[in-house]
């Protein structure tokens, strides 16, 4: 490949890190402290790319004093697109259509035999889905009785039966798998695949299994659902 090519494609890819990492659309694909790794490559490769295009520049102009400019294949710019293609067009975060197809990742956490009580001053709790599904299946609700919860996440659909989901990531979204709540009560009628919604509700026994790895799904006493704006950060 031409060095005038490399130094552009580096430049595109260290300028495209470092727009992720600017707008926060880098969340869509790594956890948030990956923010402190981004930069310094992003930075890295501008800075590489100028050195490329400088010595690129350099020596053109000494083969056009010397002996004359032969040109070089342009095929290699072609290797430009799919990096245009993804600044342009960013994916979005999982959703959906992944956790339909995925399997809860409640089954692979540890088993811890004790969790720290909820607060009593607080009405209602807020609760990431991946504690209250672990406290509801691991501590049997013990935790979570008598308490009012809040939970957030998207709307999934397992057959015709509504529940609520959200991707979780440990590294980045490569290992994004989901953690699905189940609802119990009545519900709104007008539920839309992945809308983003807050959950009031309260605990109940009942369990559900995930059609895909077979693992259980806690359900939530649903007391309200309301619409709520897609989070800057939607992992877990």
């Amino acid at each position: 490949m031409r060095r005038d090519a490399q130094a552009v494609i580096l430049l595109l890819v260290g300028g495209g890190m470092l727009r992720l990492a600017w707008t926060g659309d880098y969340l869509n694909y790594v956890k948030p402290y990956a923010f402190w790794l981004i930069v310094p490559a992003g930075i890295v490769l501008i800075a590489v790319a100028a050195i490329t295009g400088w010595n690129s520049w350099r020596a053109k102009r000494e083969a056009d004093d010397g002996h004359g400019h032969h040109g070089e294949p342009k095929v290699a710019w072609l290797l430009l697109a799919p990096v245009v293609g993804m600044l342009l067009v960013a994916p979005d975060a999982l959703g959906s259509y992944e956790a339909e197809r995925t399997g809860t990742v409640v089954g692979a956490e540890e088993n811890r035999s004790t969790y720290p009580e909820l607060p009593d001053d607080v009405d209602p709790v807020p609760l990431t889905l991946l504690d209250y599904a672990a406290r509801a299946i691991f501590d049997e609700g013990q935790t979570l009785e008598g308490h009012r919860i809040q939970l957030r996440g998207f709307i999934l659909y397992e057959g015709d039966e509504p529940q609520l989901a959200r991707m979780v990531v440990s590294c980045c979204a490569a290992d994004a798998r989901p953690v699905k709540i189940g609802f119990e009560g009545e519900l709104p009628a007008d539920l839309e695949q992945d809308q983003w919604v807050e959950v009031i509700g309260e605990y109940t026994t009942r369990q559900g299994r995930d059609e895909i790895n077979g693992e259980l799904v806690p359900y939530i006493e649903v007391e309200s659902i309301t619409n709520i704006p897609t989070p800057e950060n939607e992992y877990q």
